[in-house]
């Protein structure tokens, strides 16, 4: 029975949730927003013919690739994006209304039992007799029951509440790390980039704080892929993204930035040094002649790249760093690529 049937509304989107990012984890699937939308079809079960291939590709043990989760989500789901993003707002609306009702419940009930106990204490500053006391103190062991009770129920709801919550929160922790995530070379994408940018530029008050970016461009890589295919231009893309990942270290940051450019952020580090870890880099890339097949090797020769290097100012935002880094690159591809060029330091005449 599908998951949608055995839950009410009211639990479905959290259902849904915790049923779909641990399935795609385990088929190495990443969660993205189109991933996720065709995972979230797959368990609430409505879409019948979704779930058949995907249940197809389950019981033949199929590997889900990029291309096969990219044509899932375009046979599938694009033709109706509208109407599924449209039902997981519903749906989790209507959990929100549910928490909200249940708090609302609970603070009903104390309230409750605070005006009953502002009725006893009036009755006995009257002088009541013995017969309207005892109706006092049944009516207060009554409502001390009944609050007893509510609280027994309030506990047990919060405890589910919480575990809901702390559910969603790791999930939605997931979902936001690979939304910062570039799909192919898991390293961090654009969006991480800016908001690490903005970071070092924040920091650049603090006494003694460099910053220095490289950005790094594969050369002609368009060439390569017209020659080679985009299923090998990927692994070479993937190739360099490991390459850069493991030419830094600590608190260095590596993302794609697009297509074949990537982005290197060296905290605590001045121009000079950013250039011999880029010339690092760079000789690291093109020292390797790269091969593909285990059996027949296709060799694909060497790759190289060109870099631009920039050091951030007190005077800079985001773009103006990343302009003056990719203005050094440029001047690095009109010098015959495969080298590393930095911006011009201006010597402070003494």
């Amino acid at each position: 029975m599908d998951v949608a049937q055995q839950l009410s509304e009211t639990e479905l989107s959290a259902k849904i949730l915790r049923h779909a990012v641990p399935k795609m984890s385990e088929l190495n699937i990443p969660v993205t927003p189109d991933n996720y939308a065709v995972w979230y079809e797959y368990y609430k079960g409505i879409n019948l013919d979704l779930k058949r291939a995907i249940d197809g590709f389950l019981a033949n043990r199929l590997a889900f690739t990029p291309e096969v989760c990219s044509s899932l989500y375009k046979t599938y789901i694009q033709v109706n994006s509208s109407e599924v993003i449209e039902n997981v707002q519903i749906e989790t609306q209507v959990l929100i209304n549910s928490l909200i009702a249940k708090i609302a419940s609970m603070t009903k009930g104390t309230s409750r039992f605070s005006e009953s106990l502002s009725e006893f204490d009036t009755a006995l500053k009257e002088q009541p007799d013995q017969l309207v006391m005892q109706k006092l103190v049944d009516g207060v062991s009554l409502e001390l029951e009944q609050i007893i009770n509510t609280n027994l129920e309030m506990d047990k709801s919060l405890h589910s509440m919480t575990q809901e919550v702390d559910a969603l929160k790791s999930e939605m922790a997931e979902l936001r790390s690979v939304a910062m995530t570039d799909q192919l070379t898991s390293l961090h994408n654009r969006r991480a980039f800016d908001q690490e940018v903005i970071s070092h530029i924040d920091s650049f008050s603090q006494p003694n704080f460099e910053s220095s970016l490289l950005v790094i461009d594969i050369d002609y890589f368009k060439k390569f892929n017209d020659t080679h295919g985009h299923l090998i231009g990927d692994k070479v893309l993937t190739y360099v993204a490991q390459a850069l990942k493991s030419s830094v270290k600590g608190a260095d940051f590596v993302a794609r930035y697009g297509g074949e450019e990537f982005v290197i952020l060296l905290p605590q580090t001045n121009h000079l040094n950013a250039q011999k870890v880029a010339d690092n880099i760079r000789r690291k890339i093109a020292e390797r002649n790269l091969t593909i097949g285990k059996e027949k090797k296709l060799p694909l020769g060497n790759i190289t790249v060109s870099v631009g290097v920039a050091s951030l100012k007190p005077t800079d935002d985001k773009d103006s760093y990343f302009l003056r880094a990719d203005e050094a690159l440029y001047r690095a591809k009109s010098s015959g690529r495969n080298c590393v060029v930095g911006e011009p330091v201006i010597e402070t005449p003494i």
